[in-house]
């Protein structure tokens, strides 16, 4: 709440609500929890990222005391790097996959991966059934965007952010041929480790031009979360 004093009078913004919102506690005990999400499978499980390297679940109310999956090993995390993101597969009861996205051990480059979750352990991730999917080298520490969704087309789409520095010093956002300040889209289902939907602005081009398939939107700094609008498909984008 911000007050402002001018001459006798005093404007408060914003005005107090007469029913504000009430807040919740719906979990305690997480280290630096950056996404949430629910997996969809009617088990009424929120899947919660630790940005060290952890994917943590809440259920009943209560907090797993086991991770559903502990990837610490493999993360480099601090300021704005570290575990960022994760999404489950559409039909994730089928197919029992789940997708993060991560920066990784030594180097800071952007991970997106799948792994598996056995039928025999739906409380616990397979951790050595990792398939990587994207490897993009992060020039500097920070902007390294992170959120990964599946949209109402069950394509999967990635945030990356512009790279870091100062003000893009490379301009990598504006350059079709970086996969940095953009958010990309691609076809999980269609082939491993993925296939390009032919909508994709640069689709086919990337072996004549050097244009990058991947990418459907660009000019971003640090997409580091959107959503799917439920009723219209609209994506909403949270950048710097």
């Amino acid at each position: 709440m911000l007050a402002v004093a001018m001459a006798e009078a005093v404007i408060v913004f914003p005005p107090p609500s007469p029913n504000p919102l009430p807040l919740v506690a719906v979990a305690t005990g997480l280290q630096s929890p950056v996404d949430v999400v629910n997996a969809g499978d009617g088990s009424g499980r929120l899947f919660v990222v630790e940005k060290p390297g952890r994917l943590r679940f809440v259920r009943s109310g209560a907090l797993a005391a086991q991770p559903f999956l502990d990837i610490a090993t493999l993360v480099l995390s601090g300021d704005e790097r570290g575990l960022l993101g994760v999404a489950f597969h559409p039909q994730f009861a089928t197919t029992r996959y789940v997708y993060v996205n991560y920066t990784r051990k030594p180097d800071g480059a952007t991970v997106v991966a799948r792994y598996r979750v056995p039928e025999a352990t739906p409380d616990a991730a397979d951790g050595g059934s990792a398939q990587v999917l994207l490897v993009v080298a992060q020039p500097y520490a920070n902007h390294n965007g992170g959120a990964v969704r599946f949209g109402p087309d069950g394509l999967l789409y990635v945030g990356m952010g512009d790279g870091g520095g100062a003000n893009d010093p490379q301009n990598r956002a504006q350059d079709p041929q970086s996969l940095l300040g953009k958010i990309l889209r691609i076809d999980v289902d269609g082939g491993f480790p993925y296939a390009i939907p032919p909508g994709n602005p640069y689709a086919g081009s990337a072996g004549t031009a050097g244009n990058c398939d991947e990418i459907w939107a660009y000019g971003l700094r640090n997409p580091w979360r959107f959503s799917f609008d439920r009723a219209t498909g609209d994506m909403y984008i949270g950048d710097v």
